[in-house]
């Protein structure tokens, strides 16, 4: 097996699942990385993010708040998509710049580790929908009921999901550091927070803070960063999972088991950004980089494999598929 490569459940590797519907050829022009484009997508994601905090700048009203809380969450999803470009090598040329960038520019802002992300992300990709899949536990519970449905979605909105799990990342820190008859002493907290993962997150979130205190006011990074990551981030992450493997087949056939899920412009914008919605097409040639999956989507449809492929219509019919159990 060579490098980059992994192994599906089906004991193919992903390059192989590609070669099964496209050529060596294809393949090698649909995975031409760019770093022009990987300077723009991260530039884009958090032009969006300032663009929404002019927004508020310039017209301070209820409404103008509520739209920057939602557009920062949704990209906060973005620097978490761009940080799985980044996990796969996809998002620049070279491995030292797409660590460099998928853990400072995306995911220390919002918590993540891009190394530990890499390796539970890969065991997803080798062991998709088995027993040994480590993201089962988010698709497993699907279908289930409407009211189950509204239930996790009242969860993440009103900030209970995303405060349970930072405090299960700060505990996770806090044992890591090492415990003291199983309560973390102040050397331990030290260490904890100055060690590699919780300490480049405060860093990261440091310079946040300063850059939204110099253009506004103190408080800006509690409700413009941290408000949105506890919130409408938890709430898109979500219908993200779903969509991606909810309510699918537990079969080995890579057409059966992922789905991808058509999105206009608004759920580009709010849900799906960065073409995080073609996760089929992701699954059969996880190294190519999100902006050809469009194109290695109409080479699907165009060989008449359609019909065999999980597709959502929109994210709202996907919905309504996972919560289809009866009450």
């Amino acid at each position: 097996m060579t490098a980059g490569q992994t192994i599906s459940p089906q004991g193919k590797s992903h390059q192989a699942l590609g070669r099964d519907f496209f050529s060596t050829d294809e393949i090698r022009a649909l995975a031409e990385r760019s770093d022009l484009w990987g300077w723009w997508l991260v530039l884009h994601c958090w032009g969006t993010i300032a663009l929404a905090l002019a927004l508020f700048a310039v017209w301070p009203n209820p409404l103008t708040f509520v739209l920057a809380v939602i557009i920062i969450g949704s990209r906060q999803l973005g620097l978490a998509i761009l940080m799985h470009e980044a996990a796969h090598n996809a998002l620049f040329r070279s491995r030292g710049l797409n660590d460099w960038a998928g853990e400072w520019l995306c995911g220390r802002p919002i918590l993540a580790d891009l190394a530990e992300y890499r390796r539970y992300h890969l065991k997803h990709h080798r062991h998709t929908q088995t027993a040994e899949d480590p993201d089962l536990k988010l698709s497993h519970p699907f279908p289930t009921t409407r009211a189950s449905l509204r239930r996790k979605f009242w969860r993440d909105i009103t900030g209970r999901t995303g405060i349970r799990q930072r405090s299960q990342q700060i505990m996770f820190a806090l044992k890591m550091a090492g415990e003291v008859e199983g309560q973390p002493g102040a050397q331990d907290l030290a260490q904890a927070f100055s060690g590699p993962v919780i300490g480049r997150a405060l860093i990261a979130n440091a310079a946040i803070f300063a850059l939204m205190w110099a253009v506004g006011a103190w408080w800006w990074w509690l409700a413009f960063w941290v408000l949105p990551l506890l919130t409408w981030f938890q709430l898109v992450l979500r219908i993200r999972n779903i969509a991606e493997h909810g309510a699918v087949e537990a079969v080995d056939d890579p057409l059966r088991n992922t789905r991808t899920t058509y999105a206009g412009p608004l759920m580009r914008l709010l849900v799906a950004p960065y073409w995080v919605n073609y996760h089929l097409e992701h699954h059969l040639v996880m190294h190519v980089p999100a902006r050809n999956l469009p194109r290695l989507h109409r080479l699907m449809v165009e060989r008449g494999h359609a019909a065999k492929m999980q597709i959502g219509r929109h994210y709202l019919d996907v919905l309504r598929i996972a919560s289809s159990r009866p009450a």
